[in-house]
């Protein structure tokens, strides 16, 4: 090609790049441009705002407002890199644009960097002292650092817990009176056993009281029967007369929206000279790290007419769901059944109806790698005495337990 032919090809190629230039060369009213994309911004066409906010930046890249909204159409379709460059465009020069540093906060939020938002509102704070706004966002992302540092937590102990299907837990309980009854001791021995279909609990308990000794074997199951339906199922059984000879229950739970759960079921005793049929439900609620439920049981005899009893659990949850602390309000008959003797003779069904008022607190925390957990409670009771209507003794209990888990 001759060299005259090659200057004119290089003269046509600058003229086609002249006149492309040209052809998008921005001459409109940026203000108008503004607001047609701002409109079509907010009904959702954002690609095409963000080609008109792209050419009005072209020639007025200083536009504040216009390169705040492109910042916006960015974070709005999750492409948070592109808003962070365009706000810290901003933020770099204008230093107290109130709705900018809004924008660029929000930014890392979406994109759940709580960390890099928190710096970013404690930076507008220093130009923007004490506003109330931004305060508040402040407050919002400190909280949010620590929900999701609490959920990691959980899931971690979740996940720990998944591992570990088995465990061995020992407890023990003394209880004291305050007249006419001797000291009291309870203690468990259980095997815990997680399976597909549910949880698998066996357990020897161990009783001395009126100076008898006493030894029960029971087991509970909590079988899963749908997402949102489970069960428990229990039978105990005992050669000692300070039990039960058989102990049966059966209750079916069912979760509900908004956090609530509801159950109905029964518990059957039959002693050696007696029996006893206790219905039961629950309703509990969770709210944030707090779980509350309602126990009443009610006895319904053709005789002596209804005995009436009911309990109420409040929780107070930490890291997880194996660290809480608690407390259980009762009022009516012992409904875990502890019988008592009148005149050398051990009473069952009789103790259905007496009064009696209970308080206990417990604590339940583990260790680091959750593989050890513990337990302690203690309580006081007052209840009327079995040979005296009307007169009341005070006791006092105290426990701990401890569970080993392992896989």
């Amino acid at each position: 090609m001759k060299l005259n032919q090659i200057a004119i090809f290089i003269l046509f190629l600058l003229f086609l790049s002249a006149v492309k230039g040209q052809e998008y060369t921005y001459n409109g009213d940026p203000d108008t441009s503004y607001f047609t994309a701002r409109e079509l911004a907010f009904a959702g066409n954002r690609s095409d705002a963000r080609d008109t906010l792209k050419l009005v930046l072209s020639r007025y890249p200083e536009y504040v407002d216009v390169r705040s909204l492109l910042a916006k159409t960015y974070s709005w379709d999750q492409e948070f890199d592109k808003a962070r460059a365009e706000f810290n465009a901003i933020t770099s020069k204008e230093r107290k644009n109130k709705e900018v540093w809004i924008g660029a906060i929000k930014n890392e939020q979406y994109a759940n960097n709580l960390h890099i938002a928190l710096g970013m509102a404690n930076k507008a704070l220093v130009f923007l002292e004490d506003d109330m706004d931004i305060l508040q966002i402040k407050t919002e992302i400190v909280k949010q650092i620590a929900d999701t540092q609490l959920l990691q937590n959980k899931l971690k102990a979740t996940k720990i817990a998944e591992e570990k299907k088995q465990a061995f837990t020992v407890y023990t309980e003394g209880e004291v009176f305050d007249q006419v009854l001797d000291p009291m001791y309870y203690g468990a021995i259980e095997y815990r056993k997680e399976t597909k279909w549910g949880v698998l609990l066996p357990r020897i308990n161990f009783n001395r009281r009126f100076n008898l000794n006493g030894l029960q074997a029971e087991i509970d199951a909590y079988p899963k029967i749908s997402k949102s339906l489970s069960g428990y199922f229990n039978y105990g059984f005992s050669n000692s007369e300070i039990f039960p000879r058989h102990r049966v229950g059966a209750e079916i739970v069912k979760e509900l929206p908004n956090a609530l759960e509801a159950s109905l079921g029964l518990r059957h005793l039959s002693f050696a000279t007696d029996e006893a049929t206790i219905l039961t439900g629950s309703f509990g609620l969770y709210r944030g790290n707090y779980y509350a439920s309602l126990r009443p049981f009610v006895v319904p005899d053709a005789v002596k007419g209804l005995g009436v009893s009911g309990s109420l659990l409040v929780r107070r949850y930490f890291k997880d769901g194996n660290n809480w602390l608690g407390m259980n309000l009762g009022y009516g008959f012992d409904t875990e059944m502890n019988q008592f003797i009148v005149d050398g003779e051990l009473l069952a069904q009789t103790l259905l109806y007496l009064e009696a008022q209970r308080v206990r607190l417990e604590y339940q925390f583990t260790r680091a790698n959750n593989s050890n957990q513990y337990k302690v409670n203690v309580g006081v009771n007052r209840q009327e005495l079995a040979f005296s209507s009307g007169n009341f003794f005070l006791s006092v209990t105290a426990g701990l337990s401890y569970q080993v888990k392992f896989k």
